[in-house]
């Protein structure tokens, strides 16, 4: 690591952490009503329930996809571009995975196993829809 660049990195359980600005995901406590409904979207883990209010708990899993921002009904979610921890795919891989389907399609109610969903805004509210059910949603 050149002379400049060594106060970018940190120590986090013993490992060197290279600092680098990336995207990521900010969840504004105040308007957080706790729901839960972006823990299932967030694939990799890094979001949980703390104290009653979503939380990323680990940045170092945080993608900065964004997948949660569409289900939040508080628009408590966005993303932003900043100094942290670069994402680690291989410790996201190894995140147990949940077998609850607690995302389903709002018109058909099919799970995540059995369709392709999407998050969606639909007149005011977050949402889940599958491909099947989307043209009907857009077309009538």
């Amino acid at each position: 690591m050149p002379a400049w660049n060594w106060w970018k990195a940190h120590i986090i359980k013993e490992k060197w952490h290279i600092m680098v600005i990336r995207t990521i995901v900010k969840i504004d406590e105040e308007k957080c009503n706790g729901c839960g409904k972006c823990i299932s979207p967030c694939a990799e883990g890094a979001i949980q329930l703390v104290n009653g209010k979503a939380r990323v708990v680990s940045e170092e899993l945080c993608d900065g996809m964004g997948f949660c921002i569409g289900v939040c009904p508080q628009g408590a979610i966005s993303v932003e571009q900043r100094q942290t921890v670069e994402f680690n795919r291989e410790k996201a891989e190894s995140q147990p995975r949940s077998t609850d389907i607690s995302i389903r399609c709002f018109k058909c109610g099919k799970g995540e196993k059995e369709r392709y969903l999407m998050p969606l805004r639909y007149k005011m509210e977050s949402i889940w829809v599958c491909t099947r059910c989307l043209p009907s949603l857009i077309h009538g």
